[in-house]
């Protein structure tokens, strides 16, 4: 069985399953629940105590990198350009600013620097859950079919191609990797404590998931996560509103599967569908609120106008929409910002990020049937101010 295409194609998911239905008679309920050495809190300790110590490791080198070594490329690009008779604080495009940072090889080892750790944090992760595949397969299988939440994923249907690329360099992306939620779960453990803070809990999940606004009559009967990941934001959202009926939703058939597994661990009801953020399949005006969390700077511009208008096909009068993403809007700007976006894009594989900041997110959010709510606070500086309201 190739794991590099297992999701890739319905071919390859219709293996996964067949594969799956054969090991089900090992797998019953929780007597599958694989915590090798314990969990803290609602995070289960990975399964070797070499694979954490090479976490340990990754993670202290990226806290390093972002206080140390990205400060510093930061301070070397502001010299290059006062050398080269420009002011760092005006505007530029990517071009120009690329004329002076790619000059510069002190900037560009940071750059390497970091991208070897990150395939390090990849590589050692991937090659441990593929060495123990029957065990974990075995495990989201029997979690499958119960509950407290529920799971549709679907195996047959068209993965389009810009879903398919590596995002953050993760080998095989969120599509293509069995184990793609179980890598992105612990890899993304370390992004989180070096620009937010901790994460091992869900807090920053929970801390944006409690300051959405509400519907002006208060009425929160269902919610939609576009673009769930592993459901941590869905999981947050349940427990705000654990009368609600929660769904997230997201093309990668491995990232659902593990959010389920991952919620029901821990008693969260949440559901999941394997589904396009553009094409959700839910009926018209079913939800009160629909929110995304960091998804649209993953995806083509014109993909983002799109998931729009499903968000408002499917919120009813009234309903909210808060989707979460960086400030965006025009190809220009200060130099240290420019180079931060171009190192995300051409380095870390965010393929669609120049095209989502090439858009006015907020304002492509205002021309299609919503208006911004009055005194409803940004949830997070980072992600600018889009708390909406449908008309």
């Amino acid at each position: 069985m190739n794991r590099r295409t297992l999701f890739g194609t319905a071919a390859g998911a219709t293996a996964l399953a067949a594969f799956a239905r054969e090991r089900s008679v090992l797998a019953k309920s929780s007597d599958m629940d694989v915590e090798l050495r314990g969990s803290t809190g609602r995070m289960e300790r990975l399964g070797t105590l070499e694979l954490e110590s090479q976490q340990d490791f990754t993670l202290g080198f990226r806290v390093f990198h972002a206080k140390k070594m990205r400060r510093m490329s930061g301070m070397l690009l502001n010299d290059a350009l006062i050398e080269a008779g420009l002011d760092p604080k005006e505007t530029m495009t990517y071009d120009q600013m690329l004329e002076i940072a790619d000059k510069n090889p002190q900037i560009n080892l940071a750059s390497r620097t970091w991208i070897a750790n990150q395939q390090v944090t990849w590589k050692t992760l991937q090659d441990y859950f593929h060495a123990n595949a029957d065990m974990y397969l075995s495990e989201m299988e029997a979690a499958d079919n119960i509950g407290p939440g529920t799971l549709e994923l679907s195996p047959d249907m068209y993965v389009p191609e810009y879903t398919r690329h590596e995002i953050h360099i993760q080998p095989d992306g969120y599509v293509g990797d069995p184990f793609a939620g179980h890598v992105y779960h612990y890899g993304t453990n370390s992004f989180y404590i070096s620009v937010l803070g901790h994460n091992e809990q869900d807090q920053i999940h929970k801390n944006v998931a409690g300051r959405l606004p509400l519907p002006a009559d208060g009425k929160v009967k269902r919610i939609l996560d576009m673009g769930c990941g592993i459901g941590q934001m869905s999981a947050a959202l349940k427990e705000r509103f654990p009368d609600a009926e929660v769904w997230g939703v997201d093309i990668g058939g491995p990232m659902v599967r593990y959010a389920h597994m991952r919620a029901n661990d821990f008693g969260n009801g949440a559901n999941f569908r394997q589904a396009l953020a553009e094409e959700t399949g839910f009926p018209d005006g079913y939800f009160d609120l629909v929110t995304s969390y960091i998804m649209h700077h993953e995806v083509p511009g014109e993909k983002t106008k799109e998931i729009i208008e499903e968000a408002n096909r499917v919120l009813r009068p009234g309903g909210v929409y808060t989707p979460l993403d960086f400030v965006s809007g025009g190809t220009t700007g200060r130099a240290a910002q420019l180079h931060g976006r171009w190192f995300d894009h051409r380095w870390n594989n965010e393929v669609w990020s120049l095209s989502y900041h090439s858009i006015d997110f907020t304002k492509e959010i205002a021309k299609r049937g919503f208006k911004k709510i009055a005194g409803a606070p940004p949830i997070a500086r980072q992600f600018g101010d889009r708390n909406f309201a449908k008309t």
